[in-house]
């Protein structure tokens, strides 16, 4: 009987290997003070920001949803210092934080928030809609996981291009279910895609809780059936963070395909401004603040270098506060967009 060429073909294939998952074996980044000093900074930053966009939304002056990243901050701080030039960041709604550890103005973010021309999409983005290439930020998606396979993308791009790079994808526990991540995950091993898939697990997808949600609520361990490797981390703890995202890219950088790190967080507010959050109680959420917070950890570890005070965290708090403030004003006194911006940015003529 004749044999078909694709038939033929994969017969002569060479046998994928195999890569398994493996349980979390904490290891922490070996900071320098100054490291430490800097992580602290771009945490308080995303802090206060989303505690100053709360108050906003809650004057009217934010409309539209708005996603709150408090709680979830030495994530995208542990994994964004460690990125190189060139590398590509995209996720989902939640996208404040991810913006501002790329290392975008907190004015030209905030603006947007409100809605003001000055904003980073001109205004026309809002809350879960941002974007800047110039920045390596290739937005926040409001539709559920659909940022996974444009990830995927941007690693395929970078693959073809032959260049040195990463495309961090985050997604939640809830986007964890959805069928597109699965075939991302198919193509990103059989075409060994510099990707790195972040799950941003805060234990909640919107108000259903991980382990009501998911039969395998061990989420590092999803794309087994891919080959696909992956690890659980404490996601509260900077260090941990960025010693786990440092590895994993430099594997992808090097030609060892895509990976998971399931990043084991917690989110102190609802999933968005519009819930209560009365699916848990208040001493859970005390629990996680008094005992795990990523700030206090990480405040813990600069005084115990003794080449800082308790002052001295307190003015770079501050400083930090009037950043934010600054933003603030900025935003509520820059104009809104004309109303010809209705018509531009809706069509691209190749």
């Amino acid at each position: 009987m004749a044999t078909s060429k694709a038939a033929s073909t994969a017969k002569k294939a060479p046998p994928r290997r195999s890569r398994k998952s493996k349980t979390a074996t904490p290891v922490l980044y070996d900071a320098t003070f100054d490291e430490l000093l800097e992580f602290h900074r771009q945490m308080l930053l995303i802090r206060r920001f989303e505690e100053r966009a709360g108050q906003m939304y809650g004057m009217g002056l934010i409309g539209g949803f708005c996603h709150l990243y408090i709680g979830q901050e030495a994530v995208v701080v542990g994994l964004q210092t460690a990125m190189q030039e060139g590398d590509a960041v995209i996720t989902g709604y939640r996208d404040h934080g991810h913006m501002l550890a790329c290392g975008i103005d907190p004015k030209v973010v905030m603006a947007e928030l409100t809605g003001r021309a000055a904003g980073i999409s001109r205004g026309k983005g809002g809350s879960m809609h941002m974007f800047s290439v110039e920045h390596g930020f290739y937005g926040g998606h409001g539709i559920v996981a659909a940022q996974v396979p444009l990830g995927t993308g941007l690693a395929f791009s970078m693959k073809y291009q032959d260049k040195p790079n990463v495309a961090l994808t985050y997604f939640g526990d809830g986007a964890a279910n959805q069928g597109q991540v699965y075939e991302s995950l198919n193509m990103a091993e059989l075409w060994s895609l510099p990707v790195l898939f972040v799950i941003e697990n805060n234990q909640y997808a919107m108000g259903t809780s991980v382990n009501r949600a998911s039969s395998e609520d061990q989420l590092y361990r999803r794309g087994e059936s891919f080959r696909v490797p992956g690890k659980q981390v404490n996601g509260m703890d900077v260090l941990e963070v960025r010693a786990a995202g440092e590895a994993a890219m430099k594997d992808a950088r090097e030609g060892g395909g895509p990976s998971i790190l399931e990043m084991k967080t917690y989110r102190y507010r609802g999933h968005s401004m519009s819930d209560p959050a009365k699916y848990r109680t208040k001493d859970e959420v005390k629990e996680m603040r008094e005992t795990s917070d990523p700030i206090d950890q990480n405040a813990t570890r600069l005084l115990e270098t003794g080449k800082i005070t308790e002052d001295q965290i307190k003015d770079l708090d501050k400083e930090i506060r009037a950043i934010v403030q600054e933003a603030a004003t900025f935003a509520q006194e820059s104009p809104e967009p004309a109303l010809e911006e209705l018509y531009t940015d809706i069509l691209v003529e190749a």
